[in-house]
């Protein structure tokens, strides 16, 4: 629409150049295009958040329906005391859970893979460039070709069915070493040697020079580390066997029932606020994300 108005005034004040029109057309259709895009992102959502309000009666209605006929808050009010709409299932001990994992991971994951990217992006020892490759090829590794050898392990510690199961393997990230490397690249040796020669240690130019300006990148990392930490369901389903040390992904499968029987609106209502950590976080921080994944692919 701002196109539009600016396009229609400098119509009326004086003719615009060809290339000028058709910059403002192409912006005015990439936005429409943005915008379809959006919208067609969203429609999920506002679905599992409209059936989430809705009666039960009505989830399954034929022609679906967008809005509920009333909106019944009362799925949410059931799914904070783990009752009627969920089967007893206790949904808060579940997202107390998921938050104490995925907070932990992520800080684990911020220090361990920006200390190795310091030091294959700023330290000078013999075989780092191959060290560095043989630490990459480690990505072409699926994760459930090392569960069993995982799972000994763990069970052999006895760390089976407890949080520091999911938390100890995943506190580095090999993917987060190299996001961070290509980070680091940029800043401009100069601060370092500047550093060095005031007597700075190489923890103090870790922590004093590298780190405050690696801000996009350690937030974009954070986000990726935190969404996926907190929608993860298959090491859950492997490590954990109680049901109070339960993640909220397993919790939301829980309320389902079997062969999806559960109420349909409690387990949308627990969908929606599933939702709600991850997106403020990204919220928080979605300045940094371009920024962040734009400056790792330039070497300095």
């Amino acid at each position: 629409m701002t196109h539009l108005v600016l396009l229609r005034l400098s119509l009326k004040l004086g003719k615009p150049s060809t290339s000028l029109v058709a910059r403002w057309w192409s912006r005015i259709a990439l936005d429409t295009l943005v915008l379809a895009l959006a919208t067609l992102w969203l429609l999920p959502v506002f679905w599992v958040f409209s059936s989430s309000l809705r009666p039960g009666s009505e989830s399954f209605s034929l022609p679906p329906r967008f809005l509920p006929t009333a909106f019944n808050w009362r799925n949410y009010v059931y799914l904070l005391k783990g009752t009627e709409s969920t089967g007893a299932v206790p949904i808060p001990q579940f997202f107390i859970n998921s938050t104490k994992i995925s907070v932990l991971i992520t800080a684990g994951q911020l220090l361990t893979c920006s200390m190795g990217a310091f030091a294959f992006a700023k330290l000078r020892f013999p075989g780092r460039d191959v060290i560095f490759l043989i630490l990459l090829s480690a990505l072409m590794v699926p994760g459930q070709v090392t569960s069993i050898p995982l799972f000994i392990l763990i069970k052999t510690y006895g760390l089976f069915d407890t949080h520091a199961a999911l938390i100890l393997p995943a506190l580095t990230n090999v993917f987060g070493v190299f996001l961070l490397r290509q980070f680091f690249l940029t800043i401009p040796e100069d601060l370092v040697d500047a550093a060095k020669i005031d007597g700075a240690s190489l923890w103090v130019i870790y922590s004093r020079v590298v780190l405050p300006l690696a801000k996009p990148a350690l937030s974009t990392l954070a986000i990726l580390v935190f969404t996926g930490s907190w929608n993860e369901f298959y090491r859950p389903l492997i490590f954990l066997n109680s049901r109070e040390k339960m993640t909220l992904p397993m919790g939301i499968v829980l309320a389902a029932g079997y062969m999806g029987t559960g109420p349909i609106a409690g387990v949308m209502a627990a969908v929606s606020l599933a939702v709600l950590p991850v997106l403020v976080v990204f919220l928080a921080a979605q300045k940094y994300i371009v920024q962040g994944i734009t400056l790792t692919g330039i070497k300095g």
